[in-house]
């Protein structure tokens, strides 16, 4: 088992990413290659649901891309990612928000959290 654990630190990428969970709406900036060219995407939407654990950990970012509703799923520990960002901390009472796949317009929009400055 010692074996297993060196090859699950090779793997990670070591890199801290900011607390967030489902309703938090957050930006990804991701690596894309393309040919022999590297350039990175912003990819911003809200967490629909976090899955897995440890390095598996991954989570799934809806947006609306022209009135349709695009998903990607993000594995935390990607070497691709650059960064993370939280734009919003949402307000919900559920950890997997798929009822927003058959929301639209105003009705999928989710409050946000207040949070007080000190």
């Amino acid at each position: 088992m010692d074996l297993m654990k060196i090859a699950q630190d090779a793997f990670a990428t070591g890199k801290e990413h900011p607390q967030f969970k489902s309703g938090d709406t957050v930006t990804i900036a991701y690596r894309i290659k393309e040919g022999n060219k590297e350039r990175v995407q912003q990819y911003r939407g809200v967490v629909i649901k976090i899955g897995g654990h440890g390095a598996k950990k991954r989570f799934t970012v809806r947006k609306m891309s022209d009135n349709i509703g695009v998903e990607r799923i993000f594995p935390l520990e990607s070497p691709f990612i650059d960064s993370i960002t939280v734009n919003k901390v949402g307000k919900v009472r559920r950890a997997k928000l798929y009822y927003l796949r058959a929301l639209t317009g105003k009705k999928a929009r989710i409050k946000e959290k207040r949070v007080a400055r000190a």
